[in-house]
């Protein structure tokens, strides 16, 4: 039973690197996960993620700091110092640190975008730089700051040859701001105005007459409608700084007619597709010429890499149509390309507890998945004390809901915090401000032994194994991997450590870091964990048990999950398969016998867990 740290600990030290050999050798043939070197095969469930930003990793090549730009920070973006600017990291970095991802368990590497981005924009004074990679100019190139194109293709071949796959992180909704909409002094806090009020017919031109004549709207998106969406002043007027009107790549992105030009989204109604993203230029991704485009620039780096998936930034607002048509136009390059598991998931962000909200993209938009922004926040809640563990069946009870229903929602990738939102200690900590210490370290590692043995595909955010923390989301949570210059980064506490990120946080021996590699293991040497549906044996309006069995899908084998989220210890009898007669404890601390046919008695200490193969 692992009832603290230094018991977890002693566990993960006697079990090691040993324990997927020992556990695959005790398993048939037939129940064991794909292995590494057959890594096309695996399914998109069998993975366990690493997501990364580079610039946040690792420096693996300093002379490309400033991304080969002359000037000082609002030239070059480069600033160590400040958490909005660039910091140096790069993909050689990445590369340099395979070892260090491998050995945490992690099966793919997904990377946040490398494409070339504005090197900083915004308002005087309120200026950041593009260092998280979604302010993009040039789609086909890789940002100088990161490395090359031959950088790129050495990280895709070096994940590969580990058995490994590799995640590009894409963006279709929009590029870096660039486009200025004249009425408007502040790009920032330029308001939306809408179809109604604002018509693509709108009357002016010569005598008066209607611009965009004959164009019926972004509902017909027949070629011959778009041929006569000719005038991008519709809503506001556009204009384009002479040295940003050939900024973009290919070259088709630098027409204006192009994008929606309609102010920012307020993220509800018809501005959550057509609305830029805080000024970000919004492309018109119903016109088929956009659709075409985005879909040669992507097939293109399937074709000439290999990688393995895509993570689909801003997803929701993109118009359902345009997924319809990108998707399998995707998934058939990928296989052509002889990737017959391309793992496709969408960013469909929300910050409550409604699945719903996240399924709907993939019965309407049809994405084969999407992030399982629910399932953070019913953990949040749960493992913080702030909700019962019957939060968690509500969530896992609306599964069916997804496109494909329970199969399909094991594709799910899940997490317990990210670089936006914010990390997991942080985001339990705004539910229950007194968490500190060993106590929050221990919950932070009951979250991640759900995240690790739960149903969906396990995403590690780089850092979270080193005990990082955060103050809050975006620029908060991105905190450097390497030796870090930032005073709020070095000034935060650490779990686990009594290290800050004043030094590197590569640490193989830190508590976290040992505990997800021993789960992460346990998980890729179990099909049931990785393809197993799930039965709630267990929940409470309560803080305390959670208990799941998943059933191995080739040979019926049960394995039985308990989470303790309360601070007593608990006993209880929990129902079970009636052939599970006998059980082996992976982790924690598991009963020898059945009790009798059908039931089990558990004993689980305070926020602790145990993983339960029946014999």
């Amino acid at each position: 039973m692992i009832a603290s740290r230094s018991v977890r600990m002693a566990i993960v030290s006697t079990v090691g690197a040993a324990l997927a050999a020992a556990i695959a050798i005790s398993l048939p043939q037939a129940a064991q996960a794909a292995p590494a070197s057959d890594y096309r095969s695996r399914l998109p469930q069998d993975e366990v993620i690493y997501f990364l930003l580079p610039d946040r990793f690792e420096n693996g090549d300093p002379t490309n700091d400033r991304g080969h730009l002359s000037g000082g920070r609002l030239a070059t973006g480069f600033d160590p110092t400040d958490k909005g600017f660039y910091h140096g990291g790069d993909l050689k970095g990445v590369i340099k640190r395979l070892d260090y991802i491998q050995g945490l368990g992690a099966t793919a590497v997904w990377v946040a975008p490398i494409f070339t981005n504005k090197p900083v924009q915004g308002p005087p004074g309120r200026e950041s730089a593009g260092y998280h990679g979604y302010w993009i100019t040039d789609f086909t190139h890789v940002d100088p700051h990161l490395g090359t194109n031959a950088d790129f293709k050495a990280l895709v071949d070096a994940v590969h040859a580990r058995g490994m796959k590799f995640y590009m992180d894409i963006v279709v909704n929009h590029t870096a701001d660039v486009i200025q909409l004249a009425e408007c002094n502040n790009q920032l806090d330029c308001p939306y105005r809408s179809v109604a009020d604002y018509p693509y017919q709108l009357r002016g031109g010569v005598n008066g007459t209607p611009i965009n004549r004959g164009f019926t709207g972004e509902e017909d998106g027949s070629p011959a409608n778009f041929d006569r969406l000719r005038d991008p002043n519709y809503a506001y007027t556009v204009r384009i700084p002479p040295s940003e009107r050939n900024v973009k790549v290919p070259a088709w992105l630098n027409d204006p007619i192009y994008y929606h030009n309609r102010g920012n989204s307020t993220f509800r109604g018809e501005s959550s597709t057509m609305g830029d993203f805080s000024s970000l230029d919004d492309i018109f991704t119903e016109n088929p010429r956009v659709v075409q485009g985005m879909i040669d620039i992507y097939g293109a780096w399937i074709d000439r890499y290999g990688v393995d998936g895509f993570r689909i930034d801003t997803a929701q607002h993109v118009n359902p149509e345009f997924w319809q048509k990108f998707v399998p136009a995707m998934l058939a390059r990928a296989r052509a390309r002889g990737i017959p598991n391309f793992h496709i998931f969408g960013e469909v962000s929300t910050s409550e507890m409604d699945p719903a909200h996240t399924a709907v993209n993939t019965r309407v938009d049809k994405l084969p998945s999407v992030l399982d922004f629910p399932f953070t926040r019913a953990v949040v809640d749960v493992v913080s004390g702030a909700a019962g563990t019957d939060e968690l069946t509500r969530l896992f009870r609306a599964d069916s809901l997804y496109e494909g229903g329970e199969e399909a929602a094991l594709r799910l990738p899940t997490f317990i915090g990210n670089h936006d939102a914010g990390r997991f200690p942080m985001l339990m900590r705004m539910f229950a401000s007194k968490l500190a210490g060993e106590e929050l370290l221990e919950r932070d590692m009951l979250g991640h032994a759900m995240l690790l043995t739960l149903r969906g595909v396990p995403t590690i955010y780089s850092g979270d194994e080193q005990g990082f923390a955060g103050k809050g989301g975006d620029q908060d949570s991105r905190q450097d991997m390497f030796a870090s210059k930032v005073a709020s980064y070095n000034s935060d506490a650490l779990l686990g450590t009594n290290a800050t990120t004043a030094a590197d946080s590569f640490n193989p021996q830190h508590p976290l870091y040992r505990e997800i590699a021993q789960l992460s293991r346990i998980r890729t040497s179990h099909l049931a964990l990785t393809r197993g549906l799930q039965l709630i044996r267990y929940a409470s309006d309560k803080p305390g048990l959670f208990a799941v069995s998943r059933l191995d899908p080739a040979s019926g084998r049960e394995m039985l999950l308990l989470f303790n989220t309360s601070t007593t210890p608990i006993h209880q009898n929990v129902r079970v398969e009636t052939r599970s007669v006998e059980f082996d404890a992976l982790a924690g601390a598991c009963p020898a016998r059945a009790a009798a046919p059908g039931s089990v008695s558990v004993d689980v200490p305070a926020l602790g867990y145990a993983v339960c193969n029946a014999r």
